[in-house]
């Protein structure tokens, strides 16, 4: 290597080293306004996923594996192989690399550049031509944006809210998926409870038919006793397969929700208890204000807005760059040797640049008009989710007393069917009741059993919705801490009951 250019490359490299230095200390200073700025939305950042992450695509679905899953293990396993939860994450991801991209912005910039040239010129007479091999150059610079009309700075920070708003969003999008889970599942667990019922009435009206048919082969009854039981026993029939398929349909959508394939053999477990609910509506606001990840998300949005209108603010600054560069120019691809008509030269610059548009016929002010109003319109946006919080909180709190009411009613309606149909059964044996009477008890004994489980179905739903309204994550609706993620992956892995 030539002592020169072991010069040349000493010197960009020393000139490198400062702009690092330049560098660094406005990488400092950007960092100690981005500290000033989360310190004062501390109160405002972004809750941790549910999920530890990691999540890969499972392309087609999974077959079920050995075992029963129970609610929690459900949901479990859907946060960690449902699809869409994998492309939030995804999202979420990308946005954090993007906060460190902008990042990067306030570093030293280095760059180089290599031209070959090659020129015919005819002058009469001929004083000066050019070199027979062409012209190359080759040039380093090293620049250092000093200020940028806090452009850099509002670009980072946005970058920075935004990797927060997506990591809201995928707890969002869990809580959801959470909510969505439990819901089918309860769906899932009513049907089964529905298929028992009408399993149980089936049974009943062809112990009547039974019973019916041996009185008239003896003369007790009239045909016509006969032909109503065998109707029923159609239409019992006939609501059991309806039940069936209502099963197996919930069954299906189960499946995919946790990355089953639809027909996979998977087995759910549950029973639908009750599980009590205590908050006053003043509790679940003030859960709701502070855990949901929608009104963070809303609030980011704002302050997003705001680094926009900052950075279109920016242009009413200068832009100040500091720079360090070497260009060499010769007549030989290595720019070493030197022609007969051509030259061999090397220079280096190092200073300041300063731009400054100062007119621009209102270009940069009614940019920043329209940031300003796209600001004011998130801030009302804002408000109305606030808003719409209180009413969401209110009408599931008015769901799940509902529905707990609902159950007493039930259970009431239930053990007074039930007696009633034992009533009923008991006077048509003693020939004092008539097969009219028996049946109808039948069906309203069917409907308060159905009446019991849609209820308790309903509390368990409600109850669901309310807890993710409130942002909190319950994956069996117990009222107590949630297990945690390792815990519940545990379960998901099949583990019988």
């Amino acid at each position: 290597m030539h002592m020169a250019t072991v010069f040349r490359t000493r010197r960009v490299l020393a000139a490198g080293r400062t702009l690092a230095r330049l560098g660094g200390v406005v990488f400092l200073l950007a960092l100690l306004l981005c500290g000033a700025h989360h310190a004062s939305a501390a109160s405002r950042q972004a809750p941790e996923p549910i999920h530890p992450g990691g999540r890969t695509l499972q392309a087609g679905g999974d077959a079920a594996p050995a075992g029963a899953f129970d609610m929690a293990a459900a949901v479990a396993r859907a946060l960690a192989r449902n699809p869409s939860l994998g492309a939030q994450e995804a999202q979420a991801r990308a946005s954090e690399e993007g906060r460190k991209s902008a990042r990067g912005a306030f570093g030293p910039k280095l760059g180089m550049t290599y031209t070959g040239v090659k020129q015919e010129r005819k002058t009469q007479p001929s004083t000066t031509r050019p070199p027979e091999l062409g012209t190359y150059s080759w040039g380093v610079e090293i620049s250092q944006p000093v200020f940028q009309g806090f452009r850099l700075l509002n670009s980072y920070q946005k970058a920075a809210i935004q990797a927060d708003s997506d990591k809201a969003a995928l707890r969002r999008a869990e809580l959801a998926m959470t909510e969505q889970v439990q819901t089918e599942f309860l769906n899932y667990l009513r049907a089964e409870e529905n298929v028992k019922s009408e399993s149980d009435s089936l049974a009943r009206l062809r112990d009547q038919l039974r019973i019916t048919t041996a009185f008239y082969e003896v003369g007790l009854r009239p045909r016509l006793d006969v032909l109503q039981a065998e109707v029923n026993v159609s239409q019992a029939e006939n609501l059991l397969i309806q039940a069936e398929n209502t099963r197996d349909t919930a069954l299906a959508r189960l499946n995919t929700l946790l990355g089953f394939t639809a027909t996979a053999p998977a087995r759910y477990v549950g029973r639908l208890d009750h599980v009590p609910f205590r908050r006053s509506l003043e509790q679940c606001l003030e859960a709701a204000y502070r855990q949901r990840p929608d009104l963070l998300i809303a609030a980011k949005a704002v302050e997003m807005a705001g680094k926009d209108r900052r950075m279109a603010q920016s242009d009413y600054y200068p832009q100040i760059e500091a720079y360090y560069n070497i260009n060499q120019t010769g007549n030989t691809l290595d720019l070493q040797r030197r022609g007969d008509h051509g030259s061999r030269s090397a220079t280096w610059e190092v200073g300041a640049r300063a731009v400054w548009n100062v007119f621009q016929w209102g270009l940069t002010y009614y940019a920043d008009q329209q940031a300003g109003w796209q600001v004011t319109r998130l801030r009302h946006e804002e408000e109305d989710l606030k808003l719409n919080v209180g009413y969401d909180i209110k009408s599931k709190l008015l769901a799940v007393h509902e529905a707990e009411k609902r159950i007493a009613v039930a259970e009431k309606g239930v053990t007074q069917a039930r007696e009633a149909y034992d009533a009923a059964l008991a006077r048509y044996q003693e020939q004092v009741g008539t097969n009219f009477d028996v049946l109808d008890a039948s069906a309203n004994l069917t409907r308060a059993q159905a009446s019991l489980t849609g209820a308790r179905a309903d509390y368990l739903t409600a109850l669901a919705q309310i807890y993710v309204a409130m942002g909190e994550y319950h994956p069996d609706l117990r009222p107590g801490a949630s297990p945690t993620m390792a815990k519940a992956a545990g379960k998901a892995s099949g583990r019988a009951r």
